[in-house]
């Protein structure tokens, strides 16, 4: 017998006020996450019910209500997942940025959905010292989940996040507690990356234009429609033939002919 009771109309309660508010799909293939995730803040509340839970989120949003999308949001990632992005970040867009942008010595990437930091920090590891030190470069880390952008600031990480990293890269990168389960990046890196809070649904505060765009393993929760807004926001936040990654399991329309497909979920803005 289940905990709380989950019925259909609560179900449908919830996913409406996700979709609303960041535009991800909750179809019913969720429902089994959407109990086990919401269950929690049930308890952390002390309710019985997920409808009771509802009236209290609807009493209490200003309080409740992150808590909320936070508990929804999936955060799943790991340092250099998807690794040919960043040999291709290395290998070909570093030294075309060296001469595009010689003469503003300006470099823009933008992290879309960095969860807890795995990404902005792996960018960074693969950028450190490949300008002169006289350019200004920066990466934007965002998300909608403050609990982790918390986690992405302290930069601290338990060993099994690390699992899989070359001995070479925690060395040069990291600073390993002295109980050897937690890992630091070090201070180096930081200052490198600015953490802000963005709903990728509501109006972007940045100008632009951005160099590169990291927006991977987010698209796969939005529906087509939005989907094709956020593509066109990306388009119009980089620059001339800057360049826009996606999720390995995720596609962009052959109707988006503002970009060019480089293959492997790499794309160049037209």
């Amino acid at each position: 017998m289940r905990e709380f009771a989950l019925s259909d109309e609560d179900f449908q309660t919830i996913s409406k006020k996700v979709y609303k508010a960041c535009g991800i799909v909750l179809g019913p293939h969720k429902r089994e996450m959407v109990y086990s995730r919401l269950a929690r803040r049930i308890r952390a509340n002390q309710l019985d019910s997920f409808s009771s839970y509802l009236k209290y989120l609807d009493d209490h949003e200003e309080q409740e209500f992150s808590q909320f999308i936070n508990a929804i949001t999936t955060n799943l990632t790991s340092f250099f997942r998807e690794n040919h992005h960043f040999e291709y970040l290395s290998q070909v867009i570093v030294p075309q940025l060296l001469e595009k942008n010689k003469h503003s010595k300006r470099v823009r990437i933008w992290s879309a959905g960095c969860s807890t930091g795995e990404e902005p920090y792996s960018i960074a590891m693969t950028i450190f010292n490949r300008f002169p030190s006289d350019w200004d470069v920066k990466i934007l880390a965002t998300d909608l989940d403050s609990n982790v952008l918390s986690k992405a600031q302290s930069g601290v990480y338990d060993s099994g996040n690390v699992t899989g990293l070359d001995d070479e890269i925690l060395k040069k990168w990291f600073l390993k507690s002295a109980d050897g389960h937690a890992y630091k990046v070090k201070p180096a890196l930081q200052p490198l990356i600015y953490f802000k809070r963005l709903n990728l649904l509501e109006n972007w505060p940045m100008k632009g234009p951005f160099d590169v765009i990291f927006c991977r393993n987010v698209l796969i929760y939005f529906d087509k429609e939005t989907k094709d807004k956020l593509f066109m926001g990306y388009h119009q936040m980089l620059g001339e033939q800057r360049h826009l990654f996606i999720g390995h399991s995720e596609t962009m329309g052959k109707e988006h002919h503002e970009f060019k497909n480089l293959g492997r979920t790499m794309y160049q803005k037209v």
